[in-house]
This record gives structure tokens, sequence and C-alpha cells, in this order.
């Protein structure tokens, strides 16, 4: 048993002394003993890198009607998205307390009532605050105990509030060779903040523009970090150290190291069951980066365990240029759980953290939504059909998106997706997109999901082999329709980012590499 479980360290003791001393309250509107109670209080974590001022980090604890010592109930980690802060009312959280779940939300560093600037997750700093809050949390009497210091422990959140789910599961796991966390529901997260921010070096403007923005009302971020990710989107280059511009910090060293891709190369894998919520309409931490967490951050035991869902949603943009799709829904949580992802969330709880059979289906696969709101389901995502597409040619300052036949309908498309070819740019810093889209012919084509990922040639090239991602997809095509890849020198989500000199980016003996479902499956399509 680990020495942090026996002993309370003088701060953990100074800690619950003064939660102690904080006002407890009954939910507003309710009265008496049925009420949940309603706790704030601040821990103290480690200082922020370069200073010596220990950082505060703040939460609102709910404790469930009934919650005692002797009826001791599990814990939900939760915290907020980007630019967000902690949720402090108890009607956020009925559906929680009211099946004896206690709830704890904390502003993460920088946000909030929270100190300190955001590391954006890097172990040796969020790493500690949610170890601090883990602590505080085994320390509480009330709360059920698998072992001396390891508390029944789950996690929600989304985005951000993803993020330190991953984060504090993969540091439990590093330092004392077991999670901590017994289930984790992380929705719309990364696997690799650099490939999500700048896929290939090319910067995703508009966010790397809004994720800076957000941080300005609470400074959250440092002033040179704040400064790189509007460089970024002003020059078309990540600052990556091999441009030399004083002050400016090497955002892939900055982001190396925060999310379960670095945990993962250092050989670590979760052992937990997980509820997966991703994007697939997301130009952010778009499917693919689930995806990645789903096949890496987890090990194949606790796949056969865990729920993998894809919803229309997310970090959405107007998908204009190329032209995209407008559609939120989520008809798999729906099929799953009879709900939204709330309420499959909180079946995926009462069946793992409390061993409640509640019928839950889905384990072990993946549920993936398509743009006319139906529900996929296949157990792999992997690209395992060649078609040959033949020449993708794009011009590269300007011009019309171009779409390129693939497959006619119906066809059935769902996972990772990727293009091969020999590729002749004979400009300078040569750009180009690519996507999948379906329609009646090239010049009505859409994208499927909204999103594309870039090609980035720094100099010229003639006749070389390449291997260019495709966004990561699930969609029904069906007769009368086909399925294209779509090559254009612009994209709104990654605007400015073009080409800086004019010509042509040709793919010559292009193959599209796709994961198709088999065709015994078309029929088994379910409406949501």
């Amino acid at each position: 048993m680990p020495l942090r479980h026996l002993l309370l360290t003088p701060l953990l003791t100074t800690l619950l002394a003064v939660a102690s001393l904080t006002a407890t309250t009954p939910a507003a509107g309710s009265a008496g003993t049925s009420a949940p109670r309603v706790l704030n209080g601040c821990l103290t974590s480690v200082p922020d890198p370069g200073t010596t001022e220990p950082v505060r980090i703040c939460y609102t604890l709910f404790k469930p009607a009934g919650a005692r010592a002797v009826k001791p109930v599990p814990m939900i980690l939760h915290s907020h998205g980007w630019g967000g802060s902690r949720t402090t009312d108890p009607a956020a959280f009925k559906q929680w307390l009211d099946a004896r779940y206690a709830v704890l939300s904390f502003d993460q560093r920088g946000f909030g009532e929270s100190g300190g600037t955001a590391q954006v997750e890097n172990p040796d700093v969020e790493g500690h605050d949610v170890r601090a809050l883990v602590d505080l949390v085994a320390a509480t009497r009330w709360v059920r105990k698998d072992a001396p210091g390891d508390p029944r422990l789950g996690a929600i959140g989304g985005s951000y509030g993803g993020g330190y789910q991953f984060l504090g599961a993969f540091e439990e796991l590093r330092l004392h060779g077991k999670p901590i966390f017994d289930a984790l529901a992380p929705e719309i997260t990364w696997n690799d903040l650099n490939r999500s921010l700048a896929p290939e070096g090319v910067v995703r403007t508009e966010w790397a523009l809004a994720l800076a923005a957000a941080a300005l009302p609470t400074q959250a971020l440092s002033p040179a970090v704040y400064q790189a990710l509007v460089q970024g989107a002003a020059t078309g280059f990540w600052p990556d150290g091999s441009l030399a511009v004083p002050g400016t910090p090497n955002m892939e060293a900055f982001f190396e190291r925060n999310g379960p891709r670095y945990h993962v190369s250092r050989g670590r894998r979760l052992d937990i069951p997980v509820l997966f919520g991703q994007g697939t309409t997301d130009s952010l931490f778009n499917l693919q980066q689930g995806l990645d967490n789903w096949r890496t951050a987890i090990t194949r035991k606790a796949r056969r365990h865990s729920i993998f869902v894809g919803y229309n949603g997310g970090h959405v943009l107007p998908a204009v240029y190329p032209t995209g799709v407008d559609v939120t829904s989520d008809p798999c949580s729906t099929q799953l759980a009879g709900g939204d992802f709330a309420r499959l969330a909180l079946r995926f709880m009462n069946e793992n953290l409390k061993q409640r059979d509640t019928g839950l289906q889905g384990y072990g696969k993946l549920h993936l939504a398509t743009p006319a709101s139906t529900c996929t389901t296949v157990k792999r995502v992997t690209a395992d059909t060649e078609v040959s597409v033949g020449t993708v040619a794009t011009t590269e300052t300007g011009g019309a998106a171009l779409a390129f036949p693939v497959a006619k309908g119906p066809i059935r498309v769902a996972g990772s997706a990727y293009l091969t070819g020999t590729l002749t740019a004979l400009g300078l810093n040569n750009r180009a997109f690519y996507g999948l889209g379906v329609g009646t012919t090239p010049l009505d084509a859409a994208l499927v999901q909204n999103n594309v990922m870039p090609l980035n040639e720094l100099a010229p090239v003639n006749g070389e082999p390449r291997r260019i991602e495709l966004p990561a997809v699930a969609v029904d095509v069906p007769a009368g329709k086909t399925l294209y890849v779509i090559a254009s020198p612009i994209s709104e989500t990654f605007v400015g980012m073009g080409s800086r000199t004019p010509g042509v980016v040709l793919l010559q003996d292009t193959v599209a590499h796709l994961p198709v479902v088999p065709s015994s499956l078309l029929d088994q399509r379910q409406a949501g």
C-alpha cells in the first residue's frame, strides 16, 4: 500500500480543517435532510513553472442526501471546458445526486476562482492538481472506498473537462501502478494537442484564435503561450522551434506531454472502462482523435468493457468552404440508452461503479452517427478496402474545391481513411486540404462531416510517394449518389493557411483506403 494512503499529510490535514469551517448549505429550493448538501472550498497545489507561490484550486462538493460513513456513496469528478468554470448549482447534477452519487466540480488552474496559469493538462502541474483533489476525496469519510486511500471514483466532462480525466488516471497509474479512477466518461477531447491544433504543422486558425480569446478574461495563459497561438494563426506556421522568434515558446515542446499520446508513448495504458463521446462533426478534436484514444489509451481488455459513441456535434464551426453539413444529433446514445449522452453516462457509471445490471448494451463496440442521424455500429474502424481514384489535383493559392469519384452508392463507410499516391508540387510551401464528400455529381458534392486534413510540403517535390490522412467519417452513401475525395486549395477552418506560392498539387496513382462496412450490414441501419 503506498505511503500516501497510510498517512494524512500536514497539507491534507489543513485542507480538512479548512473544509470543516466552510459553510455547508442545503440545495436551493429544498428543505430538510432530503436535500443535497453543498460545500465550497479550495486546496493548495504546486506553483506555476518558474514561480514559487503555491496555487489554489477551488471546488464545489455536492453530498447527496443520506450519505454518511456507514452508507458511503461513489464520487463523480467533474470539470469544465476551456474558458469555463466549475458548476456550483446542484440542479445541474440532479440525475447524479438522485442516484446517490456525490459530485465534485472544480475550477481548473487559471480559470474560475482557481489561481495560476493554465499549462493545458501538463502532468507536472495540472497532474498535481487532480491528484490533490483525488486525495481530498479519498479522505472524505462518506465516500465509498475500495481500499484505504482508494475511493470509488468516476469522472465526467467535455473538451478540457475530458483532458483532466485522462491526465488524472494516467498520473495515478504512473505513480501508484493503478489509475485509482474506476471509470471515465470523457467527451470531445483530444489524443494529441499538437496534432489537433496544427495537423502537419498547419494551424487551425479559427480555433487557435478562439482558444486564445477564451483565455483572456482570466489571463489563463501565460503571455508567451498566448502570443504563440496568435503568431501561429497570423503566420500560418506552428511555432515549433524551427523559427527563432524571440520570446515565443516551442509549442511542439509545450504540448508534447499534454495528452494520452504522450502517456501511451511511455508504455502506459488504462485498464478501466471508458465511455468515449466524440463529435463526428467536430473540427477541433475531430473524430480521429477519439478513435486514437479508443485504440491506444486503453487496453484490449478495457475495450471489451468500454463504449465509443460518435455524435453530430462537438467543437463545430460552419463548413462553408469546402461545403459541409449542418446537423446536431445523437442517435447512438438514443439507441443505447433511450436518451442523450448524459443519460448514457449515468447508466454506464451505474454498471461500472455500482455493478448494477441496467441492461446496457454496446460494450466493446463503436457507435457512430451519420449525417442522416442514423447510428452505425462496428467493432473495427481501420481502413480495409482500397479503391483506385487516379489523379487528384488542385490549384494552390485559389480556385474551386474539386471532387473526384471514389465509389457509387449504396456503400457504408465508418472509421479512419487515407490516401496514398505519388505527389508532385513544384512550388514552395505547397498546401492543400482533403476530405470525403457525397453528392450526385462532382458539382454538388459536400463534405461528409465538416472536416478536412491538410497536406503541407515546404520544399518542391516531384513524383514522391505520400500518405495523406483523411478525416474519419461515418456515412451511408445511398444508391444514386457517389462518394468523392474533395481536394481544395483553402479551408475556412484553416483560413489563411493555403499555399504561399501559386502552382498545382498533383497526386497521381491515387488510392483511397476506406473502412467499408460489409454490404450484409447495410440493411441494419437504425434511425435515431
